[in-house]
């Protein structure tokens, strides 16, 4: 078996890992964003994570060789990875709690397949793919129904960014592609560092961030954690994930973010969710069940097995 259809035990718990991680950014950045504004907490995010992956290579795979030649496509993938995206999440977040925020979210695959048969030669869609995404979009249409037709308790406009977030991942997924051939903690490394270098000016002029108040040590904690745990060292997990499973199988994190999201929020911050936002996370995790291709891989197998 290849290592790309490879699970080990030892995978599945750091694919469990990660999944928690992720999801904790989402927990981390509810807490955060009560008292920090959304442009110096992106920096602050961006920033420590580039400053804690630089330490972490300390000059590995030719990093500032590769930063040098390629800063330009760094800033653009840093841009639309992590500047915009997280800007996004962290304003919608101040309207929402971490679950759903993480719901609407893990549409990226969605339209990252969508993107891709637009802009790509090779990523052309097919019936299961086609299928996939008209279901996810679906389920994103009934998570917006309510704030579209009786002004749910989240407005449209905060609902919205999560979802624009994921669009701009999924530009940021097939602009990614250039960068094969170099070692991925360098990829990680250098768009967080041009992302940072990019909100730097922004918090800078619109927040001001000398003239607001210390956060609590709560919002500290969070923020730390949406750096160091939920960025660089979730950069690193996942890169080891790949290594040992392969692409495919890693993307499997996308299906556990928004429990882990939703768990956290439940636990720790009293959050609950209605029919709608259930009925949506149903209906986006069958869509990207069905796009991963594995639902209909499954079917077959089972049916082979029963034929025989």
């Amino acid at each position: 078996m290849s290592n790309e259809n490879r699970m080990s035990a030892l995978t599945w718990g750091l694919l469990l890992l990660l999944g928690l991680i992720w999801g904790g950014s989402f927990f981390f950045a509810r807490i955060a964003v009560h008292h920090v504004p959304p442009f110096t907490l992106v920096l602050l995010r961006l920033s420590l994570a580039a400053l804690a992956l630089h330490l972490y290579l300390a000059g590995r795979f030719g990093i500032y060789q590769v930063l040098r030649t390629q800063w330009r496509q760094f800033l653009l993938l840093g841009l639309i990875n992590n500047a915009v995206p997280h800007t996004l999440i962290f304003f919608g977040q101040t309207q929402m709690g971490a679950g759903l925020a993480s719901i609407l979210n893990a549409t990226t695959p969605i339209w990252t397949v969508l993107i891709g048969n637009q802009l790509t030669t090779d990523e052309r869609l097919t019936p299961a793919k086609l299928i996939g995404c008209f279901i996810g979009l679906i389920g994103t249409a009934v998570l917006l129904g309510p704030s579209v037709t009786t002004g749910g308790s989240v407005p449209f406009w905060a609902l919205s960014l999560p979802i624009l977030a994921a669009i701009s991942y999924g530009f940021a997924a097939i602009y990614a592609k250039r960068f094969k051939g170099i070692a991925p903690p360098v990829v990680a490394a250098g768009q967080l560092t041009g992302s940072s270098l990019i909100m730097l000016p922004v918090a800078v002029i619109v927040d001001q961030p000398w003239s607001l108040a210390a956060p609590p040590a709560t919002a500290i904690a969070a923020i730390l954690g949406l750096a160091l745990l939920s960025t660089a060292f979730a950069y690193i997990l996942y890169f080891r994930i790949m290594a040992l499973a392969g692409a495919t199988n890693a993307s499997l994190v996308t299906l556990l973010v928004p429990p882990s999201a939703l768990l956290l929020g439940f636990l720790f911050l009293d959050e609950r969710l209605g029919f709608a936002e259930i009925a949506g996370m149903a209906l986006i995790g069958a869509g990207l069940l069905v796009l991963d291709g594995r639902f209909y891989a499954w079917m077959k197998h089972g049916i082979r097995t029963r034929a025989t």
